[in-house]
């Protein structure tokens, strides 16, 4: 009952403290099903690129998320399951036949988008990490949604590790051109096509 409301709040708080602006540069903001994918610097990340979209969009993307991190306490089981709708992955494959990409692939089947980081884990650097595979593996597994690129300036400044209070600096998120896996493309190219594709919406590749 009170989810909605929470999700206002904090989408409300991360939009006034960043003072976000999206800038749709490759593609609208279609109701379309899409993966978006995104550099990692925070653990808001996740936060500012859902509170970018608009809000008939906010609906149907879902954030993908360790389980580690999110399941470690009571608040942040509610904030990932309840508020956000959240798709957990189990980053430790206690069970090695298990599939880590299950749950996104499932969620995909029920027509819902996606928020991934392809790097894997927090880049507190500038550019990209390389990325992980899981990206290609999903853009095999469910070609009929768009891959589109999403970079988030400024949010690590905002929020420097250490620091209790934010500095007052404008973030952005900017979304790039869809991407396809393109017939006869290999793992290592299509992660290099879809790391380039991200990488050019960097401020200092613009």
């Amino acid at each position: 009952m009170f989810e909605p409301l929470v999700a206002n709040l904090i989408t409300s708080a991360a939009r006034s403290i960043t003072g976000a602006r999206s800038l749709w540069l490759g593609c609208e903001p279609q109701r379309r099903q899409r993966i978006y994918f995104a550099n990692h610097s925070s653990h808001g990340d996740f936060v500012l690129l859902w509170a970018s979209l608009p809000p008939a969009l906010r609906k149907l993307t879902r954030p993908v998320a360790g389980a580690d991190y999110w399941q470690k306490s009571p608040l942040r089981r509610y904030i990932i399951n309840r508020v956000f709708n959240g798709v957990l992955i189990d980053r430790e494959r206690k069970e090695p036949v298990d599939n880590p990409l299950q749950p996104m692939l499932d969620a995909l089947e029920n027509g819902d988008s996606l928020i991934i980081f392809p790097e894997g884990t927090r880049n507190l650097e500038d550019g990209l990490l390389p990325f992980k595979s899981g990206i290609y593996h999903l853009a095999k597994s469910y070609p009929q949604a768009e891959l589109v690129p999403v970079w988030i300036a400024n949010l690590n400044r905002v929020m420097p590790k250490g620091r209790f209070l934010p500095l007052p600096l404008l973030c952005t998120t900017s979304f790039g051109a869809p991407l396809n896996l393109e017939e006869g493309e290999s793992k290592e190219q299509f992660l290099e096509r879809s790391r380039d594709a991200l990488l050019a919406l960097a401020p200092e590749h613009s």
